[in-house]
């Protein structure tokens, strides 16, 4: 049996920890340089706050409404979830971290007690020493218990825990279920379902298996299976990352080419730490910038190239020095740049990357990034930097909302007095 802890309005759920005041009322959390919504709380809600609201036109509608509105502190959102997941090692080995606010249990030859009973338990010792609310769907495959989850959230009277153990109970949640709101059915695949008619779960799990596979590949048929409960998705492994990416929308809008390379130069130093965290090489560098979508009084551009590492490499300095290659070949004067970004491809294992006969990166460079790994663990990250990295500054995103660092950080623990 597997189940699906998932935590109810997480990053709202993470803010109010702190901040009891705020228990019943209407916040929104916002994406990464305050853009848009991406958590709200029921509340907000009820207020007509849709999911994905850009901030700046809904700016007068918060303060009318009295929605408190905080900036993603994802230092804060990532302990709390790492609080949550050693709680659930306690309970079954076997953990698979789906999200940032979700977790799959398997539950084998477990015969101890009831698992709405036990998971009730789970939630109770998660609500107690975190004070995250979260719900639990229990199934024998993966994709039922995101539905059991699904109904476990729409109905409080099930106190947070669904089991679906029976076939009757199966089919009369996949009866309930929308198309759109299973497990793996995207907006482009949910749209030509509806169109064929197949407006509930349960119309899904009619269709043929050959018409299944055909229309959506062997991935829908195994979702079907799952659905009709013949579990065909276990638990994953922590599988390393085809591509690494690091991207970001700046302040405001820059038009001097320096700015882009010193940011291009962090973007590639941050992929690069995060492959030799993986213990992983690359061999492609891919680099973008887009000017504002937004602002139709100035040009628009969107551009983004490959650029091949003729070797494998997780260096700083090579995956930098390639980086800004790209940039050179895009960058166009006189343009006003809102985003840009870097992303590594052609990912592989150090112990087996292929070697170049005639080209291979220089020794010294491993040594230099074991030296850099090691200080800015110990002193912090972006202690030790690139030359052509700023020296002098620490880049931030534009977070006018951001709440304390209450767990990560000694100057924002809460005193009690």
């Amino acid at each position: 049996m597997y189940a699906l802890v998932d935590s109810n309005n997480f990053y709202v759920s993470c803010e109010r920890i702190f901040n009891p005041t705020l228990r019943h009322a209407p916040i929104v959390v916002l994406s990464n340089n305050d853009g848009c919504v991406i958590s709200r709380s029921n509340e907000a809600k009820k207020l007509g706050i849709p999911m994905g609201a850009p901030a700046f036109e809904f700016k007068n509608k918060f303060s009318e409404l009295g929605i408190h509105v905080f900036s993603s502190n994802y230092a804060l959102y990532g302990d709390m979830s790492n609080r949550v997941y050693r709680i659930l090692q306690n309970y079954t080995p076997n953990v698979e971290i789906y999200s940032i606010d979700e977790c799959f249990l398997h539950f084998n030859n477990f015969s101890a007690q009831p698992l709405d009973q036990y998971c009730k338990k789970i939630r109770q010792e998660i609500l107690q020493k975190t004070l995250l609310p979260t719900c639990i769907g229990i199934a024998s495959t993966k994709a039922l218990a995101k539905a059991a989850n699904h109904i476990a959230k729409k109905f409080p009277q099930l106190q947070g825990v669904y089991l679906i153990d029976t076939d009757e109970k199966r089919i009369k949640a996949l009866q309930w279920l929308n198309i759109e709101d299973v497990w793996g059915i995207g907006r482009r695949m949910s749209k030509k379902l509806k169109s064929k008619g197949v407006h509930k779960a349960i119309q899904f799990t009619k269709l043929p298996d050959e018409y299944v596979r055909k229309q959506f590949s062997v991935v829908g048929l195994r979702l079907k299976k799952e659905l009709e409960g013949i579990s065909v998705l276990e638990l994953e492994e922590v599988q390393s990352k085809k591509h690494i990416a690091t991207t970001r929308s700046f302040d405001t809008t820059y038009t001097n080419k320096e700015y882009l390379a010193e940011r291009i130069t962090t973007f590639a130093v941050t992929c690069a730490a995060k492959l030799r965290k993986q213990k992983a090489t690359c061999q492609l560098v891919t680099v973008f910038v887009q000017t504002n979508r937004f602002n139709e009084a100035h040009e628009q551009y969107s551009r983004s190239i490959n650029v091949s590492i003729p070797y494998p490499t997780n260096s700083d300095i090579e995956i930098a020095k390639y980086a800004k290659k790209g940039l050179d070949l895009l960058f166009k004067a006189g343009l006003h740049y809102k985003k840009a970004g870097v992303i590594v491809g052609g990912i592989a294992l150090e112990n087996e990357k292929q070697f170049n006969l005639f080209e291979d990166e220089p020794f010294k460079h491993r040594k230099i990034m074991q030296t850099i790994d090691k200080l800015n663990t110990k002193y912090g990250t972006q202690k030790l930097k690139l030359a052509s990295q700023a020296l002098d500054k620490t880049w931030k995103m534009r977070q006018e909302h951001l709440s304390p660092n209450y767990t990560t950080k000694w100057s924002d623990i809460l005193e009690v007095r």
